[in-house]
């Protein structure tokens, strides 16, 4: 695999960053908020069995299981500490509207269970303030802390979350231009198609094929390529990485993107 460094030079600066309110959960109090964000991000994994699930017309995997849990907050509030640490595979597919005996499914009520273990007795807010305002320290804590975060070398859903907390603006952060990319199967895509990364053609040939990609060394590479590329592209436009995978990862979005196959794998980690 390559990077195209004639390409990545003509790529124009990113828009600001945002969260979508239309299926994220923004208005609520701060405490609520921060606790609808780290519990999506909790199960924020799972591209690789997308195309297997229900989803809402129009939505994405990530839209659905986003939207899906933003109508629960709305009209029934939040899980507290102890209905997460008993949460079952039946409940969480009645939330997001899927079947119970899709893996998935019982992937993601593991996931809650061990976010409610990883609260204990404290409120979301008071846990991140124990970070003292890093956005490392609150990353390298929940990585940590619940095994389904400990993306080792990528830590995508670890910094993701400080990420998604300060764009929400329930915490605020000193360090978040020290975070890379959140590195998955989406801004690896979009920089291959727009000619930033180029694939082996056996590689390419694979996932033009729809088929699924192993946990390993190719996977791996592609992660690791997107997460370089974007530190060069961050150089040369001035922008945050976690700025920058903001504006790709809604880039992908795009019709354009969407009809070509991206790499999936199956995996907790994104």
């Amino acid at each position: 695999m390559t990077i195209d460094v004639a390409v990545l030079d003509a790529l124009v600066a990113a828009p600001t960053a945002t969260l979508d309110p239309d299926i994220h959960h923004l208005a609520g109090s701060p405490e609520e908020v921060a606790r609808y964000l780290l519990t999506l991000d909790a199960i924020n994994f799972g591209s690789g069995w997308f195309p297997t699930m229900h989803k809402r017309p129009g939505h994405s995997g990530y839209a659905t299981v986003a939207s899906r849990l933003s109508d629960r907050f709305r009209a029934e509030g939040p899980w507290n500490n102890h209905e997460l640490r008993a949460l079952d595979t039946a409940t969480i597919a009645r939330t997001l509207g899927q079947s119970a005996d899709h893996e998935l499914m019982a992937l993601y009520a593991q996931a809650l269970r061990a976010l409610g273990d990883w609260l204990g007795s404290a409120s979301v807010l008071d846990l991140i303030g124990e970070s003292g305002g890093s956005a490392q320290a609150l990353a390298t804590r929940l990585a940590h802390g619940m095994s389904m975060f400990d993306d080792r070398g990528f830590y995508k859903r670890a910094q993701l979350v400080p990420a998604n907390l300060a764009l929400a603006g329930v915490a605020s952060f000193t360090d978040l231009d020290r975070l890379t990319i959140f590195a998955d199967n989406l801004v690896p895509h979009v920089l291959r198609c727009d000619g930033v990364l180029v694939y082996d053609p056996r590689l390419a040939a694979h996932i033009d094929s729809g088929r699924l990609l192993r946990m390993g060394p190719q996977e791996h590479e592609i992660r690791a390529c997107a997460v370089h590329a974007c530190e060069l592209l961050s150089t040369r436009l001035g922008v945050a990485p976690s700025v920058l995978d903001n504006w790709l990862w809604n880039r992908g979005q795009s019709a354009e993107y969407k009809a070509r196959p991206r790499h999936r794998c199956r995996c907790v980690y994104y």
